[in-house]
């Protein structure tokens, strides 16, 4: 199979996947130290079909920076003996991880293909169970309140790693809106812990991006979002009020951190990707543009669009584990 640009073979997913996901409500930096990577290529990986999934949900808590934080965990009916990955899904603005996941459908990959997924919760909103994320300018009481979303979603990696074999060297993270906007905060300032990063319809919300190491980014946007614009500024549906840098500025920032080369760009159909890649340490930079698609998850739930955004972030991001 071809996935943005790559054939994949299969091989067992030993990988730990923070994921963040998306808010349905709702300059270019300098280039950080060059380093030389002296492993091999990155391994190959192909994803088995998505499938029924029969392993367990349980939901837990956590206390952080004083708040009892809460998430959803997904374990596999029957994982490998060796390390596996995890996916940590950050949900959007106003959505919560039990929602997130009817919508990204990973859990049913997670089964299929032997890795470990958690939909974290943000801080709630009123007295329902949405939530928001402290990504940096945005969104909402978390912002306001600057709740430390870095350490909560630090300390979930090392309760499941204490309960699961994870492999440290394939944590990453995706996210939707507000949860795209905390998985670039995650790239900058928990770069030690996550290696990758899937956005759909985020952008980079801290002034401050220092990544101890390099992150893979691969970045989802439709041309027709109205809550969170490709071209930035406020969106006549957005919730959050707030006036959004342009979200390929912030990609071009964390892909010249990370050294990546100039872009080149294919089109297929609506969909145009622009991928800068070997970038240090085997790293990836990928951006890909979706005419006319909404703010909605792609290939979600509704299903708004052709494009499988779960399925191909996964894949992009299993596919570069740190060396």
């Amino acid at each position: 199979m071809t996935v943005l640009g790559k054939t994949f073979t299969h091989v067992s997913l030993l990988t730990l996947v923070v994921v963040a996901a998306a808010c349905s409500r709702d300059d270019s930096g300098t280039a950080g130290p060059t380093t030389t990577s002296t492993v091999a290529p990155t391994t190959s990986t192909t994803l088995a079909p998505a499938t029924e999934p029969v392993g367990a949900v349980t939901h837990g808590t956590l206390t952080v920076d004083g708040r009892e934080r809460t998430y959803r965990l997904y374990v596999p009916a029957d994982l490998p003996e060796e390390p596996v990955p995890l996916f940590v899904a950050l949900h959007g603005g106003t959505g919560w991880g039990d929602q997130f996941a009817t919508t990204d459908h990973v859990e049913a990959l997670a089964e299929s293909n032997g890795f470990v997924v958690v939909h974290p919760d943000g801080v709630k909103v009123g007295g329902g169970p949405g939530g928001v994320w402290n990504g940096g300018m945005c969104c909402g009481i978390a912002a306001r309140e600057e709740v430390d979303d870095v350490a909560f979603v630090a300390a979930l990696i090392d309760r499941i790693e204490a309960e699961q074999r994870i492999d440290p060297h394939r944590v990453v993270a995706f996210g939707h809106s507000n949860g795209g906007i905390m998985s670039y905060r995650l790239a900058c300032e928990l770069a030690d812990r996550v290696v990758g990063i899937g956005v759909v319809a985020g952008t980079l919300g801290v002034e401050t991006c220092e990544p101890s190491q390099p992150v893979s980014v691969i970045h989802v946007h439709g041309t027709a979002d109205e809550n969170l614009p490709i071209d930035g500024g406020a969106g006549p549906l957005s919730i959050a009020g707030a006036d959004f840098p342009p979200p390929l500025d912030g990609f071009a920032r964390l892909a010249t951190l990370d050294g990546c080369p100039a872009p080149e760009e294919t089109t297929d159909g609506d969909v145009t990707t622009s991928r800068r890649a070997p970038c240090d340490a085997d790293s990836d930079a990928t951006f890909v543009t979706i005419a006319t698609a909404p703010h909605a998850w792609p290939g979600g739930t509704p299903r708004l669009a052709d494009y499988d955004a779960t399925t191909e972030i996964v894949t992009f991001l299993l596919s570069h584990p740190r060396p």
